[in-house]
């Protein structure tokens, strides 16, 4: 193969590659079908023909078989008068009428043969044309699928996975955080009025001990402990009268 064929080679087959990449299934699927609808128009129409003509073969083989049938009466009526040249003459005319109805039955049977052939072809290419526009349906509910996917890829893959992830994951945190303050300051906020509780609390305690101690002096007196007496209300007593005194109380105890 010489330089120029390779060349040509290569061109050809890259104007095919572009033809074929510049095809529309769905259009190049409708164009067959209207292909195959103009292909059984004309098959109709040659079936009609062929039919009108087997009918016109059918036509002339039943005169040619009427005709000889006729000259044959004609014969023996011509031989019953005693006529016998008559009668040859008309069996001459039958022979020549019946190797016409010969001829024209195999002829008719020949049309008829084909006419019996386009009948099955025209079956047949309006199954094909039906069969043909099922798939035709089929296909281009498919080749839609496939563009409507095309199409969600396409849209998938221009979004930012990670960025919306980030994104996501980012204001995940922030909650996470706005809720942690929010039962942190919860938390804080019981913890100020346990505290005011237990310092009221506190206080009452010292309230009710000065109150106590306030009410132990304004009587005058405190547990255990004799009532004090004023300076001036007694004599004070000498060494030798506190041990007499302590003398005789020992004397009633040991008494009793």
């Amino acid at each position: 193969m010489g330089l120029l064929d390779r060349i040509g080679m290569v061109v050809r087959s890259n104007v095919n590659a572009m033809v074929t990449a510049a095809e529309d299934p769905e259009k190049i699927l409708e164009q067959s079908i209207i292909d195959m609808q103009e292909d059984l128009v004309q098959l109709r129409q040659a079936v009609a023909q062929s039919m009108a003509a087997l009918k016109r073969q059918e036509q002339q083989y039943a005169l040619a078989n009427n005709q000889a049938q006729e000259w044959e009466r004609r014969a023996m009526l011509a031989i019953q008068k005693g006529d016998e040249n008559l009668a040859r003459e008309a069996l001459t005319r039958k022979k020549s009428h019946a190797d016409s109805a010969a001829s024209l039955k195999g002829s008719l049977d020949q049309q008829s043969a084909q006419v019996d052939l386009l009948k099955r072809n025209l079956i047949a290419l309006e199954g094909k044309i039906s069969e043909a526009k099922t798939k035709k349906d089929m296909l281009k509910a498919r080749l839609q699928s496939a563009k409507a996917q095309e199409n969600l890829n396409n849209m998938l893959g221009k979004i930012n996975t990670n960025s919306a992830s980030a994104t996501f994951e980012r204001m995940e945190e922030r909650v996470l955080m706005a809720e942690a303050k929010a039962s942190a300051s919860s938390e804080l906020g019981m913890d100020n009025l346990e505290g005011q509780f237990a310092q009221l609390e506190a206080s009452s305690g010292v309230d009710d001990e000065l109150m106590a101690l306030k009410a132990k002096m304004m009587s005058g007196s405190a547990p255990n402990q004799p009532a004090l007496q004023p300076a001036d209300s007694r004599p004070a007593a000498t060494p030798g009268q506190a041990l007499d005194s302590e003398l005789e109380a020992l004397r009633r105890q040991m008494g009793s």
